[in-house]
């Protein structure tokens, strides 16, 4: 028996908002500082929408590094997922993914997914940091994207 945490953690939740509403919240960067439950992203540059696999997205983290993110999984308004990098560097194996299922044209269930299965465990640094991310983590994230999905548009 081991107490080895799993490395792909899942965390989902219905939000009261459209699909399209709350993808735009993940697809532009610079507007994930606010619903960032992981207390990690301290800002990204605007005008850098995400469209397609293959696109990037730099990061600045709250410790003053910088992160290049690479998108690998994409589908417009239902998925999305990326390898976060040092810039310039290959991505060290962690993955991001967000999927959304519409439940009705107000009601969507969201699944934030951390997966860092592909990170080496010799990597001590990283992985320390990994296994400090909990479900609790996400859920963080998805309740702060639900508050800004949810907010009135104008």
């Amino acid at each position: 028996m081991t107490d080895e945490p799993s490395r792909v953690l899942r965390a989902s939740r219905e939000i009261e908002a459209p699909a399209e509403r709350i993808f735009e919240l993940i697809a532009d960067p610079s507007k994930q500082p606010s619903w960032d439950g992981n207390n990690n992203i301290a800002e990204s540059e605007p005008g850098h929408r995400v469209h397609a696999v293959g696109d990037a997205f730099v990061t600045i983290l709250i410790n003053g590094k910088v992160r290049e993110n690479r998108v690998v999984e994409f589908e417009e308004g239902r998925r999305i997922a990326w390898l976060p990098a040092e810039v310039g560097k290959e991505a060290p194996g962690h993955l991001w993914r967000w999927e959304l299922k519409p439940l009705g044209a107000t009601r969507t269930e969201v699944t934030h997914t951390y997966d860092w299965s592909d990170l080496s465990l010799d990597d001590t640094r990283r992985v320390t940091r990994a296994r400090s991310t909990t479900e609790d983590s996400l859920r963080a994230s998805l309740d702060n994207l639900a508050k800004e999905a949810e907010l009135p548009q104008p």
